[in-house]
């Protein structure tokens, strides 16, 4: 390895100054890092999304909503009415629980998913559903207590769980969901092993990255095995709207006010940006729930929480979502039917009923992390399987993003993914 000093002829004084400079407090800063820090990784996701903007390549990898359909002129006309109307509110610091009306509209849209009777002050908004995972662990976990969760699950949530010292154990899952008697199972030998087991982070419907939704008749089951064992549902719950015949399953929440944290997300149902969610706590929880997500942000943005209140009122977001759940189907469509035409023998996807992704399966002995500098080459992008599991082991899977992209880009893209994948199975073989 080059150092500094041995490259020196090459660079300006100035330069190497401060290289030299950079070097020296690197060194000095080091010790400052908690334990804890060594934990927080970048996530594999946000890599691969700055990879994915570049110009020619066909990305299947981000799971970003499609914006262009909504009506962008009227909402900044909504958001200049907002600002000069009600700026010293809209720019001002609000109240760390989020605006009464907000919350109220949350509780609407909870209802149209089957979540009947909540009660506004049990809602706290959050940044995104992301900050809600951040505060659960942080208010319940210790440093080595376990949180299970689905195999695959969200990117997200491991890296927050993981950079507050907490063991994720997986729980596996079938074409029906996670399998209940799985999760008794490995409860059954935690405990034995004298281990904490405080949550179950569950992506019920349209897990990310897997597309798999946990069937309506094994969902109290899970929730009943977690109350018998005194463990917490973290119902995590972004896509429960996007189902695609427009009836959603009834969350885990619905019946189990006392036991699940339900976590909703403003993302997917109208935009990232506003970079809004809520999480819907048991009473008896959320003081202390409430309190931890004040210290983090001290308070939402009143002037987001504005512009989406008025969305909610002002325009017809079920409209709205049922044209957006229209667009997905065609585009879950486009791709199932390319991978059914182009991908090789020994290929296995999921086949989702809402949601944003295709989990695809290749022979076991086949790491797709390498395969992604490949697909790069070819002009295509997606997200190796690893990163959706705790264990460091290479994985045979891989995610597949279609609610961003056009019909024709998912079929281009599957296209130039396809040799990439029989190569890699061709090799794997021999």
């Amino acid at each position: 390895m080059t150092t500094s000093r041995e490259s020196s002829d090459l660079l300006p004084a100035e330069t190497e100054t401060a290289l030299d400079r950079a070097i020296d407090s690197a060194a000095r800063h080091e010790g400052l890092f908690s334990l804890r820090a060594a934990n927080i990784k970048q996530s594999a996701v946000r890599d691969v999304f700055d990879i994915s903007i570049r110009p020619g390549l066909v990305s299947l990898a981000g799971g970003s909503p499609y914006l262009k359909s909504l009506p962008l002129e009227d909402l900044g006309r909504t958001a200049q009415r907002i600002i000069a109307e009600h700026g010293l509110e809209a720019l001002q610091y609000g109240g760390g629980q989020g605006m009464e009306e907000l919350r109220r509209l949350v509780c609407d849209v909870m209802a149209a998913e089957g979540i009947e009777g909540a009660n506004p002050e049990d809602i706290v908004i959050t940044t995104g559903s992301q900050s809600a995972q951040d505060v659960a662990a942080k208010v319940f976990c210790n440093p080595g207590d376990v949180i299970l969760c689905e195999d695959p699950t969200y990117v997200g949530a491991l890296n927050t769980f993981e950079a507050y010292e907490v063991d994720v154990v997986t729980v596996p899952m079938d074409e029906n969901g996670l399998i209940p008697d799985e999760l008794e199972r490995i409860i059954g030998e935690l405990q034995e092993q004298g281990r904490t087991i405080k949550l179950l982070y569950t992506i019920p419907s349209f897990n990310n990255p897997s597309g798999i939704t946990l069937a309506a008749d094994r969902r109290q089951r899970v929730v009943d095995i977690c109350r018998d064992n005194t463990i917490l549902v973290l119902e995590d719950n972004p896509y429960g709207m996007l189902r695609f015949d427009g009836e959603p399953l009834e969350p885990m929440r619905a019946h189990n006010p006392d036991d699940v944290i339900y976590l909703g997300s403003f993302s997917k149902i109208f935009a990232p940006g506003v970079r809004l969610g809520w999480a819907l706590v048991p009473k008896h929880l959320y003081r202390r729930f409430y309190l931890a997500c004040e210290a983090v942000v001290l308070c939402p943005s009143p002037l987001t929480q504005m512009l989406v209140t008025a969305y909610l009122t002002d325009y017809d977001w079920r409209g709205h979502l049922q044209a957006m759940r229209s667009l997905y189907r065609e585009r879950c469509d486009a791709m199932l039917g390319a991978l059914a035409e182009e991908f090789p023998d020994g290929v296995h996807w999921t086949t989702p009923d809402g949601g944003f992704f295709v989990w695809v399966t290749l022979p076991e002995g086949i790491d797709t992390y390498p395969l992604l500098y490949t697909a790069i080459d070819a002009g295509v992008v997606f997200i190796p399987g690893a990163a959706f599991s705790p264990s460091d082991e290479p994985s045979n899977k891989l995610r597949l993003a279609f609610s961003a992209v056009s019909p024709e880009d998912i079929v281009e893209g599957v296209r130039r993914l396809a040799p990439i994948l029989r190569s890699a199975i061709e090799e794997n073989r021999a």
